[in-house]
């Protein structure tokens, strides 16, 4: 399909014939990027989210959609509320919220802080100015998990507000450094949090983006929130991830595919602990080479978490898991999983 990658459309208080009957009428009426501005009782200040980076993560506008077509002159938002829809087209291509990113594009939350200004370079930068051309006091990223597991936050920093903002939300705060070319990365001069609200089919998930709306937009000063929920907070993740041109495939017992076999239950280690020992899949004669875990110095370090049972593939350690997924295609472009040693829990 033609893109053009120059457009983005702004909505002002957009009325009920706008919104549509339902979100899927919604986004299939809308084109490029699209910034929805609803004032607020005190004008003088902006919060902000964004959501549908990708594709295939439909709960932040499911929520957005809620809030919408729920907003009356009575419960006006507590501050001017900036919505950014940022991948419409590739959500609305059939079948509808199936593309992370078109099969020729590019994962445009990989596209933020560089210097090309065309393609999806060129609408993540027009994204960008529509946040700062509001100078928000907040920012929030909504998304959903690849696989099936509960709700968690990332933050590049650890202050008050990311813990306050986080608990809105959900109860778990990953701290990362991994810079990959993300939103959640650059510096807005404000607060920034990517929240995963869960899996994509779950309708908890929604649930969870469309009540952390309804906070934000409600909560005059969020900064002392995090008092009221208790937020565990994980540190320094990292990505185990599949090299390029390794198979990869999902078993419930070893059939001596090559390349990688992963449990084809690994969502459940979204859930809970992969503790030392524990087996999360099989390998071929490559062994470990199939793998990779890049750290921060830009070395693989997979034999610090993972080792050999056999061709059994082995944690080392414990480790609390997040965003495991048996989606092949995401597994093998970004990464199996993340992984934080359970040490490195506060």
């Amino acid at each position: 399909m033609a893109i053009d990658f120059s457009e983005i459309n702004y909505l002002s208080e957009p009325d009920s014939f706008t919104l549509k009957a339902d979100h899927v009428q919604f986004l299939l009426s809308i084109s490029g990027p699209t910034v929805i501005d609803i004032s607020g009782k005190d004008t003088s200040r902006t919060r902000v989210i964004t959501t549908l980076i990708h594709g295939n993560e439909p709960s932040g506008l499911i929520a957005l959609h809620r809030w919408l077509t729920n907003l009356t002159a009575d419960n006006r938002p507590v501050t001017n509320m900036r919505f950014i829809i940022c991948s419409p087209d590739v959500a609305s291509q059939s079948p509808t919220f199936g593309h992370r990113y078109l099969e020729d594009g590019l994962d445009l939350n990989r596209c933020f802080d560089h210097s090309l200004d065309y393609s999806y370079f060129k609408r993540a930068n027009l994204i960008s100015a529509a946040i700062n051309e509001v100078s928000p006091e907040i920012l929030i990223d909504l998304h959903n998990t690849s696989g099936c597991g509960p709700a968690f936050a990332v933050s590049v920093n650890k202050t008050e507000l990311a813990l306050s903002l986080s608990s809105l939300f959900c109860s778990s705060l990953i701290l990362s450094e991994i810079k990959l070319g993300a939103i959640m990365e650059q510096d807005f001069r404000c607060q920034t949090l990517t929240v995963e609200c869960g899996g994509s089919q779950d309708q908890q998930s929604h649930e969870v983006a469309y009540q952390g709306i309804c906070h934000l937009a409600s909560i005059d000063d969020v900064q002392a929130c995090h008092f009221h929920r208790d937020v565990d907070v994980f540190l320094a993740p990292l990505r185990l991830q599949i090299k390029p041109g390794v198979d990869l495939n999902y078993a419930d017992i070893d059939e001596g595919f090559e390349g990688v076999t992963l449990l084809s239950n690994i969502e459940q280690f979204n859930y809970g602990i992969l503790r030392a020992e524990q087996m999360l899949g099989w390998v071929d004669q490559q062994g470990l080479d199939n793998l990779q875990i890049i750290d921060k110095q830009g070395n693989n370090c997979i034999g610090q978490y993972f080792t050999l049972r056999g061709n059994q593939l082995i944690s080392k350690i414990d480790l609390n898991i997040f965003m495991a997924t048996k989606v092949t295609s995401i597994a093998k472009s970004d990464c199996l999983l993340y992984l934080v040693a359970h040490t490195n829990q506060m």
